[in-house]
């Protein structure tokens, strides 16, 4: 999976599911024991029925939750495994919150249980809502450029993903130069205006004798500036994958306002939204 695919509320969630299992090996309850007898104090572990309920269903939930990132759509008893992660983790939190108020003397593990089920069905709620929590986890890499090479303003494009060209790379398509992110749509390599009218003359005869047919669609490699759905090339609603920024994806073909992109493990599907990525 890629971790750039992650957000701030994912590992909001994952922190809690690991403190959740830490706590599972703490002191369920407390006893007050006399000086010269040595007591064992339980565990969630010691009873089945607790660890299973609250502190293993959610740091399943927390599992489903960073799950539904890489394989989103799919589907456990008619639900998103993003929505059952969702409903475990808030299943965990409601039977904590019973379980202690039953208890005589909480122990270490019964109060940190708590704490941990509350961050987390409050993270797996959160995080599709509050804009803070959907932001990346990780951003996109951003290398040094090399000394004189690196024009002032120009943003250094990220190094090293899926497809990326390299710089060992002698050409690009549409004749663009590495390092130079472009909008979609904008031709690399366009002339400049006080060369168009000498350039547009000297096209017209060739324009003229093929007809003034336009050019093919040649594919490009291309980075995405937010994490966004891939949806189906048969026009599902439900995404097949999701395209992480910092990674290069391959358009292979435009489709209307969108592009077929091809993904990392040879998935296509049909990128809907375009507006702000940048070409390799």
């Amino acid at each position: 999976m890629n971790i750039r695919s992650l957000t701030r509320g994912d590992g909001v969630v994952i922190g809690a599911a690991v403190v959740l299992f830490i706590a599972s090996f703490l002191s369920f309850f407390s006893i007050d024991c006399p000086s010269n007898i040595e007591c064992s104090t339980p565990n969630a572990w010691d009873n089945l029925g607790t660890v299973m309920s609250i502190y293993i269903a959610g740091i399943v939930g927390a599992g489903l939750l960073v799950l539904s990132r890489a394989m989103p759509g799919r589907k456990v008893i008619g639900m998103e495994i993003g929505q059952f992660g969702v409903a475990l983790t808030i299943f965990s939190l409601w039977t904590m919150f019973w379980t202690i108020i039953e208890l005589n003397s909480a122990g270490a593990g019964a109060v940190l249980g708590l704490l941990s089920t509350i961050v987390l069905a409050g993270g797996a709620i959160a995080t599709p809502l509050v804009p803070a929590l959907k932001a990346p986890l990780v951003g996109a890499p951003s290398p040094a450029p090399a000394a004189g090479q690196q024009p002032y303003g120009m943003q250094p494009q990220p190094q090293g993903g899926y497809g990326y060209p390299g710089a060992g790379a002698q050409q690009l398509p549409y004749g663009g130069q590495p390092g130079q992110p472009q909008p979609y749509g904008a031709q690399q390599g366009a002339p400049q205006p006080q060369d168009a009218g000498r350039q547009a003359a000297a096209a017209a005869p060739a324009d003229a004798s093929q007809g003034g047919a336009l050019s093919d669609f040649a594919p490009f490699w291309f980075a995405v500036p937010v994490a966004r759905p891939l949806y189906g090339e048969d026009g599902s609603p439900t995404p097949i994958a999701e395209l992480a920024p910092g990674t290069w994806y391959l358009a292979v073909e435009q489709r209307g306002p969108g592009l077929v992109a091809q993904t990392q493990d040879g998935r296509r599907g049909v990128l809907q939204d375009t507006t702000g990525i940048q070409r390799g």
